[in-house]
């Protein structure tokens, strides 16, 4: 039988537990530093000096509790040190739009922006480097109206070194997002949101880098004259320079473009993307410049049928890499599922097509005027014009496709060309 414990054990106990209560580990509050939490009072210097404070304890995490907290500055966040607001999971707001969802001033950790407005090149909101992490905020520009052009300003959180880390973040309704330029392993996830013009640039990544269930939708506003433009000008995801960038989860709505690879001055992208998605984006993936290793894309939705020219993908002419696209899925009356130009190869395998030639022009779904193409295995279920290739097509493989009504192959192709085994109504 256990023996009751006397007063002095319970004091004993009492005294460990205030111990450990006041470790040296212990998240610093940014209150105790002077921030007001008000939406009023600019927080930018008691936030930097709790940051700076657990720096020089080397390392901790800095809690932002409740509140809404103004910032006519910029924020560094120190190596090792995590600045966190209250939310465990992404928050979901509705801006000015009538869900019955609370906005974000009504709860939680909100970070109201108005520094660097007008300025793209003016220093991003909050830098992380390495080892340094952002969770649990919502970031909200209080002075953007949802109802007009957007005002620009620089990225609202830019990564660089090793391992920094953005969680849980929910960007409302930034001009610029995330720009990972220059780090390394580095890791978003669970980050929902609007940015109007750019939500996610790659570029100098030398290391692997991550990007996990990132969802672009216009949850802020859909007013018109805003919509449009960001119809007109965005870009959801941007990939430059990055060594195997592993992409799962991530979708996008109502962009100019969905994903878009570029030739940047540090090089081009190679890399695995599961499960990515982009809906009404005038197009859904573009890719200038790819690496020769290849962008690997599998289980992917793409939905175009808004602007000029509405294109599920667009292979320009000046890309010499190898892009491979596995069991997608296009839909939406677009005018063509894709256009491909340039010297690489292109693969769509297992893939289904369901709409295209919008306007009954005879245009085919694919489109091939150079590289080298390789179609297999997919499903055309409209009985519209298949592929096209053009006389500077080098190489084509057309195999083992089910098609919806008469086969509509044309081949003007001067180089070496295998149509085959597709099974036509």
């Amino acid at each position: 039988m256990k023996q009751p414990r006397s007063l002095l054990a319970w004091v004993a106990l009492g005294l460990a537990v205030t111990v450990v209560s006041q470790s040296p580990d212990s998240p610093l509050n940014v209150r105790d530093f002077g921030a007001k939490g008000d939406g009023k009072t600019d927080d930018t210097t008691a936030f930097q000096k709790a940051l700076d404070a657990a720096a020089a304890a080397g390392g901790g995490v800095v809690l932002a509790p409740r509140g809404n907290y103004l910032f006519a500055g910029s924020l560094k966040v120190p190596s090792g040190v995590t600045l966190r607001g209250i939310w465990e999971s992404v928050p979901a707001h509705n801006g000015i739009r009538d869900r019955g969802l609370p906005k974000p001033t009504d709860d939680g950790t909100t970070f109201l922006v108005t520094g660097g407005a007008g300025d793209e090149s003016a220093p991003p909101f909050i830098s992380l480097t390495h080892n340094s992490t952002l969770k649990g905020v919502v970031i909200d520009y209080p002075n953007q109206k949802p109802d007009d052009v957007p005002e620009a300003y620089p990225w609202a959180i830019h990564m660089s070194g090793k391992n920094p880390a953005v969680l849980a973040v929910e960007l409302l309704n930034p001009y610029n997002g995330i720009d990972t330029t220059g780090s390394e392993r580095h890791l978003i996830r669970d980050v929902h949101g609007q940015p109007l013009r750019r939500g996610i640039l790659v570029d100098q990544i030398f290391d692997v880098g991550r990007i996990e269930n990132v969802h672009f939708n216009p949850w802020w506003s859909m007013q018109p004259k805003l919509f449009q433009w960001q119809m007109d000008n965005g870009e959801a995801f941007i990939f430059g320079r990055t060594d195997w960038q592993y992409v799962l989860n991530t979708f996008c709505f109502g962009y100019h473009v969905g994903y878009h690879f570029i030739q940047s001055e540090r090089g081009v992208c190679n890399g695995n993307f599961l499960g990515i998605g982009a809906d009404d984006c005038q197009t859904a993936l573009v890719v200038d410049q790819c690496a020769p290793f290849g962008l690997l894309i599998t289980n992917g939705e793409f939905v175009s049928f808004h602007g000029p020219d509405p294109t599920m993908v667009d292979v320009k002419e000046t890309n010499t890499g190898s892009v491979r696209l596995v069991n997608c899925a296009f839909w939406g009356p677009c005018n063509q599922i894709a256009k491909v130009a340039g010297r690489g190869t292109v693969g769509f395998s297992d893939c289904s097509f369901v709409q295209w030639d919008r306007n009954k022009e005879g245009r085919h779904a694919l489109q091939a005027v150079g590289g080298t193409l390789l179609v297999r295995g997919c499903e055309f279920r409209a009985p519209r014009p298949q592929v096209s290739l053009g006389e500077n097509v080098r190489r084509a493989v057309i195999s083992g496709n089910v098609l919806r009504g008469e086969e509509q192959i044309r081949n003007g192709s001067k180089g070496s060309v295998v149509i085959t085994g597709n099974a036509a109504d």
